[in-house]
Formats: structure tokens, sequence, C-alpha cells
């Protein structure tokens, strides 16, 4: 029987009870997406699945998504294979690629191999950010849209020395604004819906205001009660809701550290309208 054991109060949840080298039943999936919008993220250890059935558990829950800087368009596993993190994007708070026009669902994180030490993630509580403002500031934000831009993430891959063509990237994702404050599509909350790796400014706001209202913000998800932390371990596989959360990997190692993903978009049935 799939069981949750809740990490902290308001987010993260460890699971029990499956299999994933199996395929899921229609009820299983139900259990499982019904505890995943409940915790927003889930942790499932000890699954030494292949690459084959990481990508068919993802299936069950949406579309297959091909990340903006995967560099094997055709493969739908994304390797990220690290020795020297820092400063590469991963070490922000962020949700990931809200500046693409359908920013993915969720993503699907499995452990292959660890330094000796560190390289943990952190997932933050948007909802929570967004329900502790005050009611004026939930008012105000509520109105409010933000622009995301890809080229702060380009910058800092460039200065890392990956070979990207900033104008062509730029060409191909310009910017969106989106509104800061996300409804979900399925559970109808609301969440603070800025990062730090992609908003770069709220639209109709004088610069001085941005300048004090926008790092307040981005800023406000750190808080460590809308926290929790992985430790991974090889066979962990992790599972997060995009729309809801956001999530920071910590560069604390100089040693390989190698993950594979699978990112997904959302079934038309639970798509933003």
């Amino acid at each position: 029987m799939i069981e949750f054991h809740p990490v902290t109060k308001h987010i993260g949840a460890e699971v029990t009870g499956v299999d994933l080298r199996k395929p899921l039943s229609p009820e299983e999936v139900a259990t499982l997406r019904t505890g995943w919008l409940e915790h927003l993220v889930l942790f499932f250890r000890d699954q030494h699945v292949d690459d084959g059935q990481h990508l068919q558990f993802a299936l069950n829950f949406g579309t297959l998504n091909h990340p903006a800087f995967k560099k094997d368009a055709d493969s739908p596993i994304h390797v990220l294979d690290q020795t020297n993190p820092k400063g590469e994007g991963g070490d922000e708070w962020h949700s990931d690629n809200t500046f693409e026009p359908t920013p993915p669902m969720g993503s699907l994180l499995r452990c292959v191999q660890l330094p000796g030490v560190g390289g943990d993630t952190c997932w933050a509580n948007t909802y929570l950010a967004y329900e502790t403002l005050s009611p004026s500031m939930r008012r105000l934000c509520d109105e409010l849209t933000a622009v995301h831009d890809i080229t702060m993430s380009m910058k800092k891959a460039i200065a890392k020395g990956y070979p990207f063509d900033l104008a062509e990237v730029q060409a191909k994702w310009p910017p969106v604004e989106r509104p800061v404050v996300r409804v979900h599509a399925e559970t109808g909350r609301k969440a603070l819906f800025v990062n730090r790796a992609s908003t770069t400014r709220l639209v109709g706001l004088s610069e001085r205001e941005n300048e004090a209202l926008l790092p307040f913000l981005i800023d406000h998800i750190r808080s460590a009660e809308y926290q929790v932390r992985l430790r991974w371990r090889p066979g962990t596989l992790a599972f997060w809701d995009n729309r809801p959360t956001q999530h920071y990997a910590v560069a604390d190692y100089t040693e390989r550290r190698r993950m594979h993903r699978v990112t997904i978009n959302a079934f038309p049935e639970h798509a933003d309208t």
C-alpha cells in the first residue's frame, strides 16, 4: 500500500509501498498524484530504476518536456554531470524555465552518483510564501505582472565557459510577462511566482519601486519554515511540482555528482487556462 510520510509540516514527503521498476495501475497513479499535489515534492528511496523505467514513471503524470539547455535533444533523459557547480545557476532559488511560453509542470530527478559529501537539494513552498504576506501586500501582488527573461541564466552559463550564442538564444526565447501570483490549475491555490534566475522586473512600477519590491518578493521564499532539504542517496528519486515550488541545488562539492532528470508538461486537462 502506498503511504506518504511527511518530512516537514509544509512541504515534502517520503513515499513507501511502490516499486517504480514496475508499471503502475491507474489507482496507484491517482494516489501518487493526490499525494504530490498535497506535499509538492515526493521522495522515493531505494528505487534503482534505469532510464527507461524512469521515463515511463514520469509519463504517468505528464508529457515530455525538452529543457532549454539540454545538449542531446533526441534523448528524453537530461543528464546533470557536475564537479564544480558553483555559479552555474542551480545554486539560487528558482522554478524551472519560467521564461518559456509554457513552463514545465514538474521534474523527476534521480541520483546516480554522489560526491563524498554534499550535493543536497532544497525545495520551498511558494503557496506559503504568498499566504504569509500581509493582506495589503497580497492585494498588490495579485494585480502585478513580471517579466521573465532567459538572459540572466545565459550570461551565467557563458561566463562558466558554455558555448552558447546569447543573441541566438534570446531570439528563440524572448522575454515573457507572467502574473506575480500564479493560480494553480489543479488546486486553485495561489503561489508567489517570481524567482531570482529569470524574473527581471515588475511591470508598471518605476525603477526605484522595482529595486525595493522585487528583491523582497524573491528573498521572501527563503524563510526556513517554507523549506525541505533532501540528502540524496544513489537510487533516490525526487518528483516535484514546478508550479508552487522553487528549488536550490547546494553547490558545496568539488567531486563528481551525476543526476538524471525527466521534465514534464501538464496534460491538457491539468494545464493553465
